[in-house]
């Protein structure tokens, strides 16, 4: 978020992404008697190396205050992500079971769910279904065999989890899925640039718990590359060793209260003048449009010594880069977002996210790694492609979203967002609107839960909400009215 200083899945996948024609399942009886249950069975878009398909149930019997539908791939497909049910995969057989809000299904009820999976070949339909263990699309069976319910997954660990990618998601030690919801704490790349402390607003155990009581799993800290490095421009009582020590403090906090930490990289040196310049200072007083590879380089390698040891906190590389601003080419953009270099329109040298990363591993860490596209992480459109190459396997994408960017509809979430969610995790970092209200990401956390996404909302400041979003008027955790959607669906959810 450029906050106020202190002082196009039904979709066209791109060029390689062709819709296919519905192929639904036929209904077949051997005595034209209605069948147990039917299923027709869709793959409504496909990819060289995915497709997106979706099933929708009919329950002609007895109600049914619980379902469980299962069926088996035949072509190596691998299930890797879906909505409206809780789906899984064991060998060949998928399962989607009932969520807690869709278990009801009444006699002549329909209920539908959908999903993303992979392949690397042919993707004929199902040979059959079985919902509560009743074949359907043929005559219902005398004496319907219960299926075995799935295995129940490993129990989370208790408290802030080491975590690691797996697939298309993040995970815990235990292999226990884990998302990430909470909330922004701004303040540490401000004030001490502008010299008035570390934070903004209180940072004690009080005030953290406060997080943790809207339910709060995770908390996202920005942060300063030059208070960080303790540059000789910076009071020296808010930079370097005092700097780290404070930021340490902070994240021990928050994983003390069973909150993961997400460690960020928001202001940074170099100076640019360009397209939606925030600053014409060289220093790091503003969103720049890329990370420096006079500094940025150093940070990351001084935070990832800092907490390599300890997997439950996360690496943000770089709030919210913008060189398609500056360059004339989507092309030129996220060349230089990968690659770095002397990048079209941008006066200093820059560090790519493949230097960043290569930063980070070169100390040992493993720390899952979080990377946003353009379009000050708005734009995920060509993130898949342009992925820099992380050895550790740790990488997953950063997505912003306010009701003022680009991509602010359903249609722009299904076709940029979910197929790279289907490769990789995703977390929204940052999530908000500017209407004081909650209207918007309502919207945006049921897209989110719908497919099991990460979100945090911006921010845990006490700042008017009318020039930026904020979730709290006082710093025990009064919600403003844009708060509240925030703080009571994670409550919901909790």
């Amino acid at each position: 978020m450029r906050h106020p200083p202190r002082s196009g899945l039904l979709v066209v996948l791109g060029a390689a992404a062709a819709l296919v024609g519905t192929a639904v399942v036929p209904v077949v009886t051997a005595s034209g008697a209605t069948p147990a249950c039917t299923v027709e069975y869709s793959v409504t878009s496909t990819w060289d190396t995915g497709f997106q398909g979706s099933v929708n149930i009919t329950n002609n019997r007895a109600a049914l205050s619980s379902w469980s539908l299962t069926f088996d791939f035949g072509a190596g497909q691998k299930l890797t992500q879906g909505w409206n049910a809780k789906w899984s995969q064991s060998g060949t057989t998928v399962t989607a079971a009932n969520e807690s809000y869709n278990g009801s299904l009444g006699t002549g009820a329909s209920v539908g769910a959908g999903f993303i999976a992979s392949r690397s070949g042919s993707n004929p339909v199902p040979a059959s279904f079985k919902l509560n263990g009743t074949t359907c699309n043929v005559d219902a069976e005398p004496t319907p065999t219960p299926t075995p319910q799935p295995t129940d997954p490993p129990a989370p660990e208790a408290g802030a989890p080491a975590l690691h990618v797996s697939g298309n998601k993040l995970v815990d030690s235990g292999g226990a899925t884990r998302r990430l919801l909470g909330v922004n704490r701004s303040g540490g790349e401000f004030a001490c640039v502008q010299g008035n402390g570390i934070w903004d607003g209180p940072v004690d155990d009080a005030s953290v718990k406060a997080i943790a009581d809207w339910k709060v799993n995770t908390v996202r800290i920005p942060l300063n590359e030059e208070c960080w490095l303790g540059l000789s421009h910076i009071k020296p009582e808010y930079a370097g060793a005092n700097y780290t020590a404070a930021v340490k403090s902070l994240v021990a906090k928050v994983k003390a209260h069973g909150m993961t930490p997400i460690v960020e990289l928001h202001w940074s040196w170099g100076q640019y003048t360009g397209n939606s310049a925030g600053c014409s200072d060289v220093h790091a007083s503003c969103q720049k449009p890329m990370p420096d590879m006079q500094y940025s380089p150093a940070f990351w390698t001084s935070v990832a010594n800092t907490f390599k040891g300890d997997q439950a906190v996360v690496f943000d590389l770089f709030n919210e880069p913008y060189p398609d601003r500056a360059t004339s080419t989507a092309a030129q953009a996220w060349t230089c977002w990968r690659d770095g270099g002397n990048c079209p329109g941008i006066g200093y040298e820059v560090a790519g996210m493949q230097d960043l990363i290569d930063a980070v591993r070169a100390t040992g860490a493993k720390n899952v790694i979080l990377a946003g596209g353009l379009a000050y992480s708005n734009d995920l459109s060509q993130w898949l492609t342009y992925k820099p190459n992380d050895p550790a396997g740790n990488l997953a994408a950063a997505w912003h979203i306010y009701n003022f960017n680009s991509c602010s509809s359903e249609t722009c979430w299904n076709s940029t967002l979910a197929p790279v969610a289907a490769q990789v995790p995703l977390v929204a970092g940052e999530i908000g609107e500017n209407t004081c209200a909650h209207s918007f990401v309502d919207r945006v956390m049921k897209w989110f839960d719908d497919r099991s996404l990460s979100y945090l909302g911006w921010t845990w400041n006490t700042w008017n909400c009318a020039t930026g979003p904020s979730l709290i008027s006082g710093y025990d955790g009064t919600p403003t009215a844009f708060g509240i959607g925030l703080r009571d669906h994670l409550r919901a959810i909790g």
